[in-house]
């Protein structure tokens, strides 16, 4: 496995193309992308500086035209977000937010990730989200912002939602969804309260 940045496998894949161009390359299909297997990355995006996305993956591929890069065989994603202190410096420690399970994503010239269906942990809230959508219009992870998603159940210790056209910050901050299509579960006798990023008793 190798443990690289988006940036660093982006280039890598980028000399891969352009090797394949070389004389002698087998050209017999029409293929415009590179695909590197076994992969360990770590994406930094730019409109979200503290936080850090990381991935395994079987199979990662990247076009040029499209300005994608697609992996697949996903395994172990999560979102870390890097501590600061009062000052606003950073401490060099990093906090895991959140946990990400999907079948695939496809990574665009933003940083932005779509995929068909993505099942988020939010440690800190101990929730748990499965949102779907088709390829056409699927689900989206934003970058500095949050989630966006034709379908999604939400699961948390004091409420349950099932919403459409779901637009959340990372966060968990409900920002928008089909008030007649969705619907709300508060559970007003639960027995467990989310603290510190666990389950424990409600007193």
């Amino acid at each position: 496995m190798q443990k690289m940045g988006l940036y660093a496998l982006l280039a890598i894949l980028a000399f891969a193309l352009i090797f394949a161009f070389l004389p002698g390359a087998d050209r017999t299909g029409p293929k415009t992308d590179a695909t590197l297997q076994g992969v360990e990355l770590r994406l930094f995006p730019a409109r979200d500086a503290d936080a850090v996305w990381s991935f395994a993956a079987q199979n990662v591929s990247s076009n040029p035209v499209s300005n994608e890069t697609v992996l697949t065989g996903i395994s172990g994603g999560k979102r870390v977000l890097k501590e600061r202190d009062a000052s606003g410096r950073l401490t060099g420690r990093e906090t895991l937010d959140a946990t990400l399970d999907a079948p695939g994503l496809t990574i665009d010239g933003q940083d932005d990730m779509t995929t068909v269906k993505a099942s988020v942990r939010l440690v800190k809230e101990c929730a748990d989200i499965v949102m779907t959508g088709p390829p056409q219009n699927p689900v989206k992870i934003e970058q500095g912002y949050g989630f966006t998603a034709p379908v999604a159940d939400i699961t948390s210790p004091l409420v349950d939602v099932h919403a459409e056209k779901l637009r959340m910050s990372f966060q968990f901050d409900l920002d928008d969804m089909d008030n007649e299509t969705s619907s709300t579960t508060f559970k007003t006798e639960a027995e467990e309260i989310c603290k510190d990023g666990k389950l424990v008793p409600r007193t």
